[in-house]
């Protein structure tokens, strides 16, 4: 039994989180796949949508080619159809600027000539596309949802907040990351063993003189999943992650290895560090609750008012957690400064009392408070 490893102790919030997580997640995945299946067939028959949508944001996902291809599922139908009807259709879609130049564009690639299958086997491929679209439509609904469904039951919890401070983590991801690490504290004894759970360390196999490094098969995949999406997000909001991505692109790892997705190649990743912050951020939350039943279960005075200061500050300190940038030089520069004017019992000398002041905090005297 003792070789067994314990199951974690969520909390109930935490489990209903985890199935609208997950349902979302795979909601999202048979939405792709529905997507690469129409994508497929239209391939065969009808490459005018494709070619309309090609510099579209969301291609296919959008409810604009959705609306257009449930309205003319064959090329001979998207060429009976108007620059009126294209209007309405995309008013329908929910389109509000740019409708008419839309329309004549879409007009204009409607009407091009394609090589067009048989009548018949092309009303057949017809048929099979709204098919392949009516399950789209309901892959796109199931992952709406789930989301909006998702978010809320995120926000409730209340380490949403810490999960949230972290760059480009959103509800739903966010979501997602709470459901897979749970919130049972001690759960992960360190930040390698979260790291070797997303799959994040390498597995390094080494015999005599042989020594290999190997990405991690073992891991949980759904965790892996949103710490690949949460990776390649930061490339574009944070300064150091794109640095170590380029640097490591430069050295010649791949993409996946250079986010730090695989483990492989380099310990020190985009994920990895990512993963090490929040364990250290879940970890010092444990230490503050722990803090605070402590000083509720002293009854003294002055363990009280620390547990104040702390909650007081705690935005603070667990800015200082995460970035490591702290104002305690200045505060430190300042109370020598108040020193000194109290041990002078005040200057009447503006010029002394930046002559001291100045003495008193170059290199050579720092970290020597008594300015006497």
């Amino acid at each position: 039994m003792a070789a067994h490893r314990p199951l974690p102790a969520d909390s109930e919030l935490v489990q209903a989180i985890a199935v609208l997580a997950r349902a979302q997640q795979d909601a999202v995945w048979d939405r792709g796949q529905a997507l690469n299946k129409l994508r497929s067939q239209l391939r065969e028959f009808y490459p005018a949508i494709l070619e309309a949508l090609a510099d579209h944001k969301h291609g296919l996902y959008a409810r604009e080619a959705r609306v257009i291809l449930a309205a003319a599922p064959t090329p001979t139908a998207a060429a009976k159809l108007t620059r009126r009807r294209l209007q309405s259709l995309l008013k329908q879609a929910g389109r509000v600027r740019g409708i008419q130049a839309e329309a004549d564009r879409l007009h204009e690639v409607f009407q091009r000539d394609y090589l067009h299958q048989a009548p018949q086997i092309e009303e057949a491929l017809g048929q099979q596309t709204s098919a392949l679209l009516r399950r789209l439509n309901t892959a796109c609904l199931n992952a709406d949802q789930l989301e909006e469904a998702t978010a809320q039951a995120f926000e409730k919890h209340p380490d949403a907040a810490i999960i949230r401070s972290f760059p480009e983590l959103g509800s739903l991801t966010g979501a997602r990351v709470l459901a897979e690490i749970g919130d049972d504290r001690s759960r992960f004894a360190s930040a390698s063993s979260l790291k070797a759970y997303a799959g994040s360390a390498p597995v390094t196999r080494a015999s005599g003189k042989s020594c290999k490094v190997m990405s991690r098969k073992v891991k949980n995949q759904r965790l892996a999943a949103v710490g690949y999406v949460w990776a390649f997000v930061s490339l574009t909001k944070s300064q150091g992650a794109r640095a170590h991505y380029d640097h490591r692109r430069k050295a010649g790892d791949r993409h996946v290895a250079s986010l730090g997705v695989e483990g492989r190649v380099t310990p020190v990743g985009v994920r990895v560090a990512q993963l090490s912050g929040m364990h250290q951020c879940v970890s010092c939350v444990r230490q503050v609750s722990r803090t605070y039943r402590r000083c509720a279960d002293a009854d003294l005075p002055e363990l009280q008012r620390l547990a104040t200061t702390v909650e007081t500050w705690w935005r603070e300190i667990l800015a200082f957690l995460h970035t490591g940038i702290t104002n305690a030089g200045s505060e430190g520069t300042n109370q020598v400064i108040k020193t000194i004017a109290r041990d002078a019992y005040g200057f009447r000398n503006p010029g002394n009392q930046r002559f001291r002041t100045r003495c008193a905090t170059t290199r050579r005297a720092r970290g020597h408070l008594d300015a006497r």
